[in-house]
């Protein structure tokens, strides 16, 4: 058998890879980088980096900056960074299901920015925080408005919080976007105690991109299996 890796404390400068609800205490197998996923024009997927928290003083966005540096460094997609914060999503939601409903489901019209970014979408990478051992209630109004735009896409997560690096939100969000047809990827990325994990708008540990690496390579996979799957035929759900 393979030598395994323990996957290092929680600490001041240390990302946690694979799966994102995992214990930090989890054994993980050595890591085998996937080779480079090599990309032309054709080949890009469009990727929806979405910053979920819109407290005042949050750090959702400068999560998102470096994950979408790290996207386009990785080639295989044209991305977009959607900040909640920048949309009108209320918590009250009309009678009928957006899964019934369809282009009938009655949104706010400044709404539509939002709603045409995700529909656009192949992909979605969802930047959370951690509040009460769950994730924000902007981002649960955000998914709860829509339904087939996330169904039969790919869907990864980075989070960050104290201890737990935002696990608790990550395991909540798989549950629900798992409900909406998604496709949720294994590897994700967790920054524990990340008010003293980055500097200067990069996290500290040297590991970091490698994990993003990972996780990206993920999404690219499934977001061309799943495209070419959705071209192919209506997804039964």
């Amino acid at each position: 058998m393979p030598p395994e890796h323990r996957t290092p404390p929680a600490g001041p400068g240390r990302a946690q890879p694979g799966p994102a609800g995992a214990s930090p205490n989890t054994a993980w197998p050595a890591a085998r980088w996937p080779a480079t996923v090599r990309c032309t024009t054709n080949d890009t997927h469009k990727l929806v980096i979405l910053v979920g928290s819109v407290r005042e003083g949050r750090f959702g966005p400068v999560v998102a900056s470096w994950v979408a540096e790290r996207a386009r460094l990785h080639g295989g997609f044209d991305v977009e960074v959607v900040d909640l914060a920048d949309h009108d999503v209320p918590l009250a939601l009309p009678a009928a299901s957006p899964k019934y409903a369809g282009d009938a489901y009655p949104r706010p019209d400044t709404m539509a920015p939002l709603t045409a970014a995700l529909d656009g979408a192949d992909a979605f990478v969802v930047v959370t925080p951690e509040y009460n051992h769950s994730y924000p209630a902007s981002l649960k109004a955000a998914i709860d408005w829509h339904f087939t735009q996330w169904t039969a896409k790919p869907v990864g997560f980075v989070s960050y919080g104290g201890a737990a690096g935002g696990r608790h939100a990550v395991l909540h969000l798989e549950n629900v976007l798992t409900e909406l047809h998604a496709v949720t990827v294994r590897d994700g990325l967790a920054f524990p105690k990340y008010y003293t994990a980055w500097q200067d708008g990069r996290p500290l540990d040297a590991d970091a991109p490698g994990y993003a690496k990972t996780l990206l390579d993920q999404l690219a996979w499934w977001a061309a299996a799943l495209r070419k799957a959705r071209a192919a035929a209506p997804y039964p759900g």
